[in-house]
């Protein structure tokens, strides 16, 4: 954790120091002497303070207490400057590389000038190039702003339509409404987190699925917003899971036995939300004679808690079943479902959030959580075994998001090739 800090704080330290160079040369000719003291100590007195918050809040926990909507902004407005002194920096960088090989050219062709710096070969920074970078730098800052007022409620309804040759008659044309990372604690409005609801509902479809991380840590963050997501009903159920943050395995505890009867008070919200829980077993969906299998584990992520067992889901399910499988972690099906000697037709999961931040076109889509997951967000096919990765109803840790939207999924099922 320390080492983190002081990497961190060194390295922001560094770019607040490159930015500020590009900050001096706009202020540079201002004609009121106390405005240009006022931008240049505020800068540093501003960022200073902003490193040292972010230094302690981790040395706090997510919790429902009062010290978490500090926590929040604090983190929300360190990666929102972070992102926009980066993009800045990147364009001060290109005109000091063509300033590096002037002089280097001046150098060894013996060509010396006199800017008024004193400096023989390297020619001065250009105040338009920094204020370039300040027009430019204000695209990512927008977009941060929009992303935490607006963007993390910004519900998008992703629909795909999957064919399967063994899908049972019964069910071609069955759709199945999945949500993931709820992520309550970080909730705070309840008329956008309805509206998501409404929008849930609103697809009528015949099966309803959660797949994992209802709260951040603790049981109670879901308990104010109950009667909104009880709301939510299909004409087969309504099922779900546990993602890795519903063990509350990143908040402190006075024992073990204590982070026990949370994550027992948990399940039993599931239940009084009207959602069956799934743990290491599975259920069968009947329509018109004909059934599918639908599982659910527990959580199971490479780096994170492993606990679930899909052997002991896939107990007496027939081999030739058409199966469903809820798993919150996607690298679970990277590393055991797509591989296992049982063909596992369909998994449903979530946990990356696509990071928050991130752009999607109909060209393709990107975020940095692509260099920690192979498949981060929609579909993914191998061996004849689908994989769905749900972008996330929620947000945590920033309080917002850009360009990943969060995301409902409609899946309707269809029987024949693709």
């Amino acid at each position: 954790m320390r080492q983190f800090l002081l990497i961190m704080g060194i390295l922001s330290l560094l770019m607040d120091w490159y930015v500020y160079q590009g900050i001096k040369k706009i202020t540079a000719n201002w004609k009121s002497e106390r405005a240009r003291r006022w931008v240049r100590q505020g800068y540093w007195a501003f960022f200073i303070l902003l490193i040292i918050s972010f230094a302690y809040t981790f040395y706090l926990r997510f919790s429902t207490d009062d010290t978490y909507p500090f926590m929040k902004w604090v983190i929300s407005a360190f990666l929102t400057f972070f992102v926009t002194k980066l993009v800045f920096i990147l364009v001060l960088f290109s005109e000091d590389i063509f300033r590096l090989i002037v002089a280097a050219f001046r150098l060894f062709s013996g060509t010396k000038q006199q800017d008024g710096t004193g400096n023989q070969f390297l020619p001065e920074r250009r105040k338009f190039v920094s204020q370039l970078a300040l027009l430019v730098a204000a695209i990512p800052f927008s977009a941060f702003i929009y992303g935490i007022f607006k963007g993390k409620y910004a519900y998008k309804v992703h629909r795909h339509t999957l064919y399967f040759e063994d899908l049972p008659a019964a069910f071609d044309g069955f759709t199945i409404t999945q949500i993931s990372d709820v992520h309550s604690g970080s909730f705070d409005n309840k008329e956008a987190v309805q509206r998501g609801i409404d929008l849930i509902n609103a697809q009528k479809s015949d099966l309803f699925v959660f797949t994992g991380d209802l709260v951040n840590d603790v049981a109670t963050e879901i308990e104010p917003y109950m009667p909104l997501f009880s709301q939510i009903k299909a004409p087969f159920g309504q099922y779900s899971i546990l993602g890795n943050h519903d063990y509350g395995m990143y908040t402190d505890w006075k024992s073990v036995e204590e982070r026990n009867q949370n994550l027992e008070k948990l399940k039993k919200h599931h239940s009084e939300l009207g959602y069956r829980l799934l743990l290491d077993e599975h259920v069968e969906i009947e329509k018109n004679g004909e059934k599918i299998t639908l599982l659910g584990v527990e959580n199971w992520g490479t780096g994170f808690i492993e606990l679930g067992d899909l052997d002991k889901a896939l107990t007496g399910v027939a081999t030739n079943a058409f199966k469903v499988l809820l798993s919150h972690d996607p690298s679970h099906w990277e590393e055991r479902v797509k591989v296992h000697p049982t063909q596992v037709h369909l998994t449903l999961s979530g946990h990356t959030h696509g990071m928050q931040f991130g752009i999607e076109t109909p060209l393709g889509k990107w975020s940095p959580v692509k260099y920690r997951y192979k498949n981060w967000a929609g579909l993914a096919e191998e061996n004849g075994r689908r994989l769905y990765i749900n972008r996330g109803f929620g947000f945590i840790g920033f309080s917002g998001r850009v360009g990943i939207w969060p995301e409902i999924t409609v899946l309707e099922l269809k029987r024949g090739k693709a």
